[in-house]
């Protein structure tokens, strides 16, 4: 079987994650990386052994002709141009959530990806996760009935991993963009994707980094330092209304006074799955409320979403496979959250068009 030939753009945590999958995904080949960074480049490029070295993307690109595909796990503000330029080139990409900076950068992504007739998938890694296989079983099966809301909760309580998550400029924002993307797609996939029409948003910045604290940040970029500026909001919560009538409620932080935690309920006409620990079914049973728990150890659909992510993204180059996280979807999501910071900063609610 013909392997795909992949180049990694970037080779910072995120992109670690990505190619540690890849080394388990048959058919997957690690064909060439880049970074503008000449450490991080090395450090992992020698980790996972990959010959093709480039400090430039558009290096890279011109001397690799054999790739058949683009990975993108750059910052934020670099996701649409480098997968704009994959794209061009007429590669196939996945590109990391956020899908870009913003909605209007999204939408450039998929006129790119029309005009060269490629594949661009998004790193909607949630959908790919045990809870999210489960939920979608029972969803399809009708044991909800009609979701009609849902709770989307990310919630660190000292987890702003600083460096360039924490640099607006970069990012496009702090945990709404970051952590908060996560479970707004997840629940509104599970809800079916209905459209989003309007947004009602807050957001804080109260504790920023919090660098004085004694415990360690998870996800910190090597290099991020006390230095590093915190532009970024520390928490937000927004209220998602959909055309279908339906609401989400988010919750997301980097840095608060309460529980870390990641609540991801569903509330329907015939039942309640919450996917916070484990999955947990709030329904009647004999006329009876009942709570019940599924038992989910060893479960035969079992796997790491990120190898089940990168897995799927070869599957679709090679074989053509319908895309389960689809640029489109990632555009919605933009969408939302180019609302909840503009509701943020306006104080009024944001309509969707």
């Amino acid at each position: 079987m013909k392997k795909i030939k992949i180049g990694l753009i970037g080779a910072g945590n995120i992109a670690n994650t990505h190619l540690d999958s890849y080394s388990r995904v048959e058919g997957a080949e690690i064909y060439a990386i880049c970074d503008i960074n000449p450490e991080r480049l090395q450090e992992t490029a020698d980790k996972f052994g990959i010959e093709r070295r480039y400090t430039d993307v558009d290096t890279m690109l011109a001397e690799c002709p054999e790739l058949d595909a683009a990975d993108v796990c750059v910052w934020n503000c670099n996701h649409a141009s480098c997968s704009i330029k994959a794209l061009n080139a007429g590669l196939h990409v996945l590109c990391e959530k956020p899908m870009a900076y913003n909605a209007q950068e999204a939408e450039e992504m998929i006129e790119a990806a029309k005009k060269n007739n490629k594949l661009l998938m998004i790193g909607f890694v949630l959908r790919f996760g045990d809870e999210a296989k489960i939920a979608k079983d029972f969803i399809d099966k009708d044991y909800l009935g009609e979701i009609y809301f849902s709770k989307a909760q990310y919630v660190r309580r000292h987890g702003n991993p600083g460096g360039w998550f924490a640099n607006k400029e970069l990012s496009g924002g702090g945990p709404v963009i970051d952590l908060g993307v996560h479970v707004i797609d997840l629940t509104r996939y599970l809800m079916g994707s209905p459209k989003p029409v309007s947004v009602y948003a807050v957001t804080f910045d109260k504790l920023g980094k919090r660098d004085h604290l004694q415990t360690n940040v998870g996800w910190m970029p090597k290099g991020a330092s006390e230095k590093d500026v915190c532009t970024v909001e520390d928490f937000g919560s927004a209220l998602i209304r959909y055309d279908n009538g339906a609401v989400t409620h988010l919750e997301t932080s980097y840095s608060l006074n309460g529980e870390s935690s990641g609540n991801k309920i569903l509330y329907g006409t015939k039942g309640g799955l919450d996917l916070s620990k484990g999955v947990k079914i709030y329904s009647e049973y004999n006329d009876f409320l009942a709570d019940i728990d599924i038992k989910t150890d060893n479960y035969k659909k079992s796997g790491n979403m990120f190898d089940l992510e990168m897995a799927h993204f070869v599957d679709c180059v090679a074989n053509g496979t319908e895309c389960r996280a689809k640029a489109e979807d990632g555009l919605v999501v933009m969408k939302i959250l180019d609302a909840i910071y503009e509701s943020a900063r306006t104080g009024h609610e944001v309509v969707i068009e």
